[in-house]
């Protein structure tokens, strides 16, 4: 006979609390309207992408002071309704960022209460399409301005204001409205 297992939904407060346990030390969840998510261990390619790009955001960010710079990890509550049977959601992504003039203080302990402007995902191979699917439909449903969605070593499809963008190594990846004047050349940030 066959057991009935029952799916266990998390609140944001408990999700916390779950995210602070020793046994969940190093693990990369998220939370899924309600349910845990654990994305799978990067690689190297994965990792000297994400921090090239992000050390050159560091800096632009550093020298303009445009907002709220995040890295892997960071997390940010998507959705979160006072009724608490409806389910949260709550997404780490590689890159965040908030403008400073919606974040105009440090963020301080616990998951950040905003939807980011930006959010950048560096695609591992490792990532199940669906898997990347998912991430990319709850930033475009709950307002992120604008998404990177970065493909070491071959393109970046960028999405904003209702439109998709294909990159490739030669073509400027820019900030737009979001972060005004940060421009990269796309193959520049993949390593070689």
């Amino acid at each position: 006979m066959l057991e009935a297992t029952l799916e266990k939904f998390y609140t944001v407060e408990e999700f916390w609390e779950l995210c602070q346990l020793p046994e969940y030390t190093g693990r990369h969840l998220e939370l899924v309207e309600g349910e845990l998510v654990e994305m799978s261990p990067t690689g190297g390619e994965h990792g000297e992408t994400t921090l090239d790009l992000s050390g050159r955001l560091w800096i632009f960010n550093r020298e303009h002071r445009l907002g709220r710079l995040t890295a892997a990890e960071t997390a940010y509550i998507l959705y979160q309704d006072p009724d608490p049977a409806v389910k949260p959601t709550i997404r780490a992504p590689d890159v965040g960022f908030v403008r400073l003039e919606r974040a105009p203080e440090p963020f301080g302990a616990g998951f950040i209460p905003l939807v980011p402007d930006l959010a950048v995902e560096v695609i591992s191979p490792s990532e199940k399409v669906g898997d990347v699917e998912n991430k990319l439909r709850d930033y475009l449903r709950y307002g992120v301005r604008l998404i990177w969605m970065i493909y070491p070593g071959s393109h970046v499809m960028v999405y904003s204001r209702g439109t998709v963008r294909r990159l490739i190594a030669d073509d400027q990846l820019d900030g737009e409205d979001v972060l005004p004047g940060f421009s990269v050349r796309v193959g520049d940030m993949f390593p070689s």
